[in-house]
């Protein structure tokens, strides 16, 4: 059965940060596939400042070029609507079906550990396994207790300590606006990308 890893976001935009999260979880659990999706309308939080899907799309293209494993995919980008889960995997279960494929839905420990409030969470839980991106630092009992919890709901969580780059793309964000030097948090051909196009403003 070929494993299939799940990694969204708005990458707005997609960093060093996001690129070695995808890195770490590949060494544990070895894809066969990993699709990258930008996010279109983030249904958890608010986007702001938010660059056009066509961008943020190129950008993970750029960004993930050196992984021969990675797929960047526009399929929350063409769709109408927020970008609920699991709609998206519901169309992803389509095209990998189930027996063939294993699904697993990469996420951050405070997304695990909201997950219930998720549109159709129950749904989730048995379209796919969900990997959660922990620090080390992170409560550990709080993350154990939730997993648990979820898989009491039928659900198979893994869970995944990481060291990541601290960096956010808002704090990325107000540094290019202040023409701040960036190839420490971002690929070289994002940077081009970002100032040949000049999104944020910069």
């Amino acid at each position: 059965m070929k494993r299939i890893g799940i990694f969204g976001g708005t990458f707005n935009p997609i960093h060093k940060g996001h690129i070695k999260c995808i890195e770490e979880i590949d060494k544990e659990l070895d894809f066969d596939k990993i699709l990258v999706i930008p996010t279109k309308i983030p249904p958890h939080k608010q986007a702001v400042d938010l660059a056009s899907d066509n961008d943020r799309f190129n950008m993970c293209r750029l960004a993930t070029k050196h992984i021969s494993k990675a797929e960047v995919s526009d399929i929350e980008i063409k769709s109408e609507g927020k970008s609920y889960s699991v709609l998206t995997l519901r169309k992803l279960i389509q095209i990998y079906p189930e027996g063939d494929y294993r699904l697993y839905f990469l996420m951050g420990s405070d997304m695990l550990l909201c997950f219930e409030k998720w549109f159709e969470f129950r749904e989730i839980l048995s379209l796919c396994s969900l990997v959660c991106i922990t620090r080390k630092s992170d409560d550990k009992l709080k993350i154990k207790a939730q997993a648990e919890k979820l898989r009491g709901f039928g659900g198979n969580v893994i869970i995944v300590n990481t060291e990541p780059l601290e960096i956010s793309s808002s704090e990325i964000r107000d540094r290019i606006r202040k023409g701040e030097d960036l190839s420490c948090f971002l690929d070289d051909a994002v940077v081009k990308y970002i100032s040949e196009s000049g999104i944020y403003g910069k």
